[in-house]
């Protein structure tokens, strides 16, 4: 398990230390996030939900981690909880990943207005936007010489992507939500970003209906004619994590080879 992806080693992340939220299996991207910053020296502590807990166990294990806690987010006693045994352990930290969203498969098919109901839209906002106010706030709280976050996005926010509904609500919220925390703990020295990764092969693209079809047209229609990558997405977060992404601070990174500047594809010439 693991590992597949030749991660760049240094020591830019040497001395650091964060929690990485949302490792749900070896094609998670906070799993590929999570690989780079080891590759760099970083102490991680992972966060999974119980049903998740033996395979992130599992992929720890491979890089050498055997700090993990559980945290249901939407659980405040979880959350309690979690981020007490990290300051107990810790003490402090220096960066947060986060990288969580969720919603009924049901609502990503079809028609927006007609399959998204009250609970599941309450839901998924909460799962998907305020689980980042909330683990941010918590953060924080540890980060007292200043630090580093970010969280995950897609261009559903911003443009219509068939299927994505709900969820493309969720991640507008999630962007804003990024650009007011990052207001609020930039005069703390805390720098807060995110990353709006193309199209990959992942358990969240999985429940998309037509997520196949998503990444075939994101490499055809992307400037570099090539699929997202995991190694360029992690390399992004360690880039915002580091002190290599110091002055970058409320920004959203399109880390799709190209495709979020395209408004039509390049047409056959007659």
């Amino acid at each position: 398990m693991g590992g597949e992806v030749p991660f760049p080693t240094g020591d830019l992340m040497k001395g650091k230390r964060g929690v990485v939220m949302g490792v749900a299996n070896k094609n998670s991207i906070a799993w590929g996030i999570a690989q780079q910053l080891n590759a760099q020296g970083a102490e991680l502590c992972l966060s999974y939900i119980p049903a998740m807990e033996s395979r992130v166990r599992g992929l720890a294990e491979t890089i050498g981690v055997d700090f993990l806690v559980e945290a249901d987010v939407m659980s405040d006693d979880d959350m309690d909880k979690a981020f007490a045994a990290i300051k107990d352990k810790w003490g402090k930290i220096d960066f947060l990943v986060h990288a969580i969203a969720f919603t009924d498969k049901e609502a990503l098919k079809g028609s927006f207005v007609k399959n998204t109901t009250r609970q599941n839209f309450k839901d998924t906002m909460d799962v998907s936007a305020f689980s980042f106010v909330d683990a941010a706030r918590r953060s924080a709280e540890l980060m007292p010489d200043g630090g580093t976050m970010i969280t995950l996005t897609y261009l559903g926010s911003e443009r219509i992507v068939p299927n994505y509904n709900v969820m493309g609500v969720a991640k507008a919220a999630l962007e804003a939500s990024m650009r007011y925390i990052a207001r609020d703990l930039g005069p703390k020295g805390i720098r807060v970003n995110a990353i709006s990764a193309g199209p990959m092969k992942t358990l969240a693209m999985a429940g998309i209906t037509g997520g196949r079809q998503l990444m075939t047209t994101g490499k055809d229609w992307s400037l570099l004619k090539e699929d997202t990558t995991m190694e360029g997405v992690a390399g992004a977060a360690l880039y915002l994590l580091s002190d290599i992404g110091k002055s970058c601070a409320g920004e959203v990174l399109h880390v799709d080879a190209g495709f979020h500047v395209v408004a039509v594809p390049d047409m056959p010439h007659e």
